[in-house]
């Protein structure tokens, strides 16, 4: 049940939701049930926090009620963002404005997730990763530590786009630290980008990029082993 609060104005508060003092908290923001929210969190205009799980009547994803949103000490949610309840957003995050955080997703410590990127249900975000602007990141995805995905970048995790097999599990990519994704690329499903490779603005990645490789194209092919000072 949603109750207004007079801390801000339009501020709506579920039930078990303490709000901690030190929160900053804009207008016109929603906050479901059970949301647990740590010390100096930034809330911007126009959030929903602990937002209902919805689910098509054909979605084969997971039914069970998730836990409550938890989000760390210093994270700061951009203005009109929405998190869903089962997400977690770890100390001193960023979620920009306009993102879309789904059930089960977790974004690590120190990470950023950029405007109107979306994060989907069982994806892993580790710690101190950059994700800019426009990103998809699709159900099932790992990002370990430190991994940089530039603009627009979009995931898989579906080969058979809608007709998989029933019980057939969705496999997406694996991003592994200190990765780098350029503006616009394509990861397909199951691909894993290794260790401090790099992949060129725009490929199509549909296969496995050894660690430390450039690679271009479409489909993306590797172009040479990256140089020492080119790495982390």
């Amino acid at each position: 049940m949603l109750r207004e609060s007079d801390r801000a104005p339009g501020l709506m508060l579920g039930d078990g939701v303490a709000l901690p003092q030190s929160a900053e908290v804009g207008a016109h923001v929603v906050i479901h049930d059970g949301t647990a929210i740590g010390e100096h969190v930034r809330i911007q205009d126009a959030v929903v926090l602990g937002k209902p799980v919805s689910l098509g009547p054909r979605s084969r994803a997971a039914r069970e009620e998730p836990p409550p949103l938890v989000i760390g000490d210093g994270a700061t949610i951009g203005a009109g963002s929405v998190l869903v309840t089962g997400a977690a957003v770890g100390p001193e995050a960023v979620i920009g404005d306009q993102v879309h955080l789904r059930e089960r997703s977790a974004v690590g410590r120190g990470s950023v997730v950029g405007r109107g990127s979306s994060v989907e249900n069982d994806a892993v975000i580790g710690a101190d990763v950059r994700i800019q602007s426009a990103c998809y990141i699709t159900a099932f995805s790992a990002i370990e530590d430190e991994v940089f995905v530039a603009p627009g970048v979009r995931t898989l995790n579906d080969p058979t786009a809608g007709r998989r097999p029933e019980g057939e599990p969705l496999r997406g990519p694996t991003f592994r630290r200190r990765c780098r994704v350029g503006g616009g690329a394509t990861i397909l499903p199951g691909v894993e980008i290794g260790e401090e490779a790099f992949v060129g603005a725009g490929a199509v990645v549909t296969r496995d990029v050894p660690p430390r490789t450039l690679v271009v194209g479409v489909p993306a092919r590797p172009v040479r082993e990256l140089r020492p000072e080119e790495l982390g």
